[in-house]
């Protein structure tokens, strides 16, 4: 019997970035609009990756099974 292949969910390999230790980062919400009344320093942090929450990575692994 063969081996059942798993899709990887497109829109979550979108979203998160698989560091070569494992860790798995995003990009930080709130620099869409409304950026007239941020401050510089605001906005250039938004523009980080930052590591997801621990109890969120079997959620993504589950999604994206060749990632990692």
């Amino acid at each position: 019997m063969a081996k059942l292949k798993v899709k990887t969910n497109r829109s979550v390999a979108k979203r998160f970035k698989i560091t070569g230790s494992g860790k798995i980062l995003h990009k930080k919400s709130g620099k869409r609009h409304l950026l007239v009344k941020k401050t510089r320093k605001r906005k250039r942090e938004l523009g980080k990756y930052k590591e997801v929450f621990k109890g969120f990575y079997s959620h993504v692994r589950e999604s994206m099974p060749y990632h990692f």
